[in-house]
């Protein structure tokens, strides 16, 4: 196995960057949207409602993708307990400072806003710690479960590194796009079938919020983190992404027709999740292919304008969360047009979290707690610069 530095990968650089800002107008787009959020406007818009739905029903699964790969990258670059610490730290540090920082007032703020504040007595234990692990991990996710994965990773990526090589392209030799397609509607209805087995057994367990992130969510995109491990070792995988496929390309259309039938048609009571699970597992392996070869034709480049919005991007995000509920909650009610409130809140939203983004470069202890990574005098002359 190799430990040679590869080339750095621009486009996938910047397909991370803006999956991680497209949660910008994704969330701005909820409080227009059919779909019920802690703050909604008062008349949905049909259009945002299928702008969001198109960005929910794919987004993560790329996302996860190149971070299985670059993650599997970093596994070779370095010993196995370094490489765990520096992943903890990249993603841990930020979650746990974000908590205190952004979801803890984010939380506070929405009692009030919709009128929950005195009910906060009245819940049970439980209750008050389920409530506050859906509200204070909430747009967190993403970062907890890579946590999970990253652990789960050190035996799987050990296996990895013992039995294959990048110069053992002949163990994925007959990996085609009508197999992998197979393998994830598979995996699609085997995720449904657990899902559905914990409903039918003990169905609060689906209502738990720190069940849902660790154990559920986990479960869902560990194939797609995976499948990015290997697209790094193995060429002909990622030749696979990156060359456009049209197969790819209608699939993926027909599978998010699929999936609004099923968010219009569907009962949560039925069978409506579970068949999300397999339309959702394959439109995300789909997409993996549109997104990548339009990124590798696109964005396959080096620019100081994308370097500085790939290294935003996660600062950004986990500011967007609680700055978009309050456009929400205190802005959105006073603007009558949703296309005129849509586009206010992306200025107001994106101007506000890139001007907090300026602020903490120049605070050294904010740089580390928002990036997980040792502060030295040379990071700050390169963050100023």
């Amino acid at each position: 196995m190799t430990t040679t530095p590869v080339q750095r990968e621009y486009f996938l650089d910047s397909i991370r960057a803006w999956l991680m800002l497209l949660g910008i107008p994704f969330h701005i787009s909820l409080i227009y949207s059919t779909h019920t959020w802690h703050v909604n406007s008062i008349e949905p818009s049909w259009w945002l409602t299928l702008f969001n739905d198109f960005i929910h029903s794919f987004r993560m699964q790329v996302f996860f993708v190149i971070s299985g790969y670059f993650s599997y990258m970093l596994f070779l670059r370095y010993p196995m307990k370094r490489w765990w610490k520096v992943r903890v730290e990249r993603v841990g540090i930020p979650m746990l400072t974000a908590i205190p920082l952004l979801t803890l007032p984010q939380f506070i703020m929405l009692q009030y806003v919709k009128g929950k504040a005195d009910d906060w007595q009245n819940l049970s234990l439980y209750e008050k710690y389920n409530t506050l692990a859906w509200e204070l991990i909430s747009h967190l996710w993403f970062l907890l479960v890579l946590v999970v994965m990253t652990t789960v990773s050190l035996f799987i990526f050990s296996r990895l590194r013992r039995h294959l090589s990048r110069h053992h392209e002949a163990h994925f030799s007959g990996v085609t796009w009508p197999k992998l397609s197979l393998l994830f509607l598979l995996l699609g209805m085997g995720y449904g079938v657990i899902r559905r087995t914990l409903f039918i057994v003990y169905p609060p367990i689906l209502s738990d919020g720190l069940f849902n992130f660790v154990v559920m969510q986990t479960l869902f995109y560990i194939p797609f983190f995976m499948l990015g491990a290997l697209a790094f070792i193995s060429p002909g995988i990622k030749s696979l992404f990156t060359i456009p496929s049209r197969g790819c390309a209608v699939g993926a259309a027909l599978a998010f027709a699929a999936y609004l039938l099923n968010q219009k048609y569907g009962s949560g009571d039925a069978w409506m999740y579970e068949t999300e699970s397999v339309i959702t597992m394959l439109l995300g392996l789909w997409m993996v292919n549109v997104v990548f070869a339009l990124g590798h034709r696109l964005l396959n480049f080096k620019s100081a304008r994308v370097t500085y919005f790939v290294n935003a991007s996660l600062f950004i995000y986990l500011v967007h969360h609680p700055l978009t509920l309050f456009f929400g909650a205190y802005i959105t009610p006073h603007i009558t047009s949703n296309a005129l409130g849509f586009f206010t809140g992306l200025v107001f939203v994106v101007g506000i979290a890139i001007a907090l983004y300026e602020i903490h470069l120049r605070i050294p202890l904010l740089r580390f707690l928002f990036s997980g990574k040792p502060q030295t005098k040379s990071d700050s002359a390169k963050a100023l610069s």
